[in-house]
């Protein structure tokens, strides 16, 4: 009940800028702007955590774009989802603009025209896969932010031309500490193999396809980098189970291939500010 109620709340009586406090305002066109006024970017933290995917960010967390993902997520100004749905379909964009080679808004169209047929040989939607929450904070907030602006963002992507859905198939397999406070390393440590496949996701992950991991935040890369272990460990499993039952054609042994139409990328709506500053090569 409050998710609709505090939808309708902030639809019907928006009382100020969630990002600057501007009255009559729930989100004003400056604020807006700095959500998702720029082109997304390619954000590395620092240091970078092992197996992490490339990962797209479509504004720094700092300021208003700041406020707007607190009042989202913990206010509960769930209202505030559509435009950061926007923001993040934007990031998943410039990661397959990044892949294509191709600038401008035709680089996600030719996505749609590419490789990215399943296992099975069918057309599998691009799947926005949200890094959960913990069931403690879900219950706290009423909601999960991440899974939410998938949903949103999911929506304006299909809108755009690009078929897209949102799977939310990773969850919490052991208790992990609070990571406010903890360092890069710290967090790392404190992720390491705490998230898992569902069974019903695997089944659902298991015609392949790409798959971008998706949350509202990146600060040092640790939850991200859990999650795209999560996935490849399942991955890994499904293939090498197809290769096993495959009659061999040659008395050469062939792997798994793993080409463009099944890698994981990640998505955010915003990263820390220095790790739009890192360009490494």
């Amino acid at each position: 009940m409050r998710g609709w109620w505090q939808d309708l709340t902030d639809l019907v009586l928006p009382t100020e800028c969630a990002g600057c406090g501007r009255p009559r305002a729930a989100l004003c066109v400056e604020c807006r702007a700095a959500l998702c006024g720029t082109a997304p970017r390619r954000v590395r933290p620092e240091p970078e955590p092992r197996g992490l995917p490339v990962v797209h960010a479509a504004a720094p967390y700092e300021d208003a774009v700041r406020a707007v993902l607190l009042a989202h997520k913990e206010r509960g100004a769930l209202g505030l989802a559509r435009p950061l749905g926007e923001a993040l379909a934007e990031a998943v964009c410039g990661v397959l603009r990044g892949e294509s080679g191709v600038t401008g808004d035709s680089g996600a169209q030719s996505w749609v025209g590419g490789p990215h047929g399943g296992s099975q040989g069918r057309t599998v939607p691009l799947s926005l896969v949200p890094v959960p929450s913990s069931r403690a904070s879900v219950r706290a907030r009423g909601h999960d932010p991440a899974r939410r602006i998938a949903l949103a963002a999911a929506g304006e992507l299909r809108r755009a031309g690009v078929p897209a859905r949102v799977l939310a198939v990773l969850r919490q397999r052991r208790a992990v500490a609070d990571q406010s406070g903890l360092g890069s390393r710290q967090r790392q440590a404190n992720l390491a193999g705490a998230l898992e496949v569902t069974a019903m996701g695997a089944g659902l992950l298991a015609p392949g396809g790409r798959v971008v991991l998706v949350d509202d935040l990146m600060t040092t890369g640790a939850s991200l980098a859990e999650a795209a272990r999560a996935i490849r460990e399942v991955r890994t499993q499904e293939n090498t189970g197809i290769e096993t039952a495959r009659k061999p054609v040659s008395g050469a042994a062939r792997g798994p291939v793993m080409g463009l139409e099944n890698r994981i990328s990640a998505a955010v709506v915003a990263a820390s500010p220095e790790s739009f500053e890192i360009n490494r090569n």
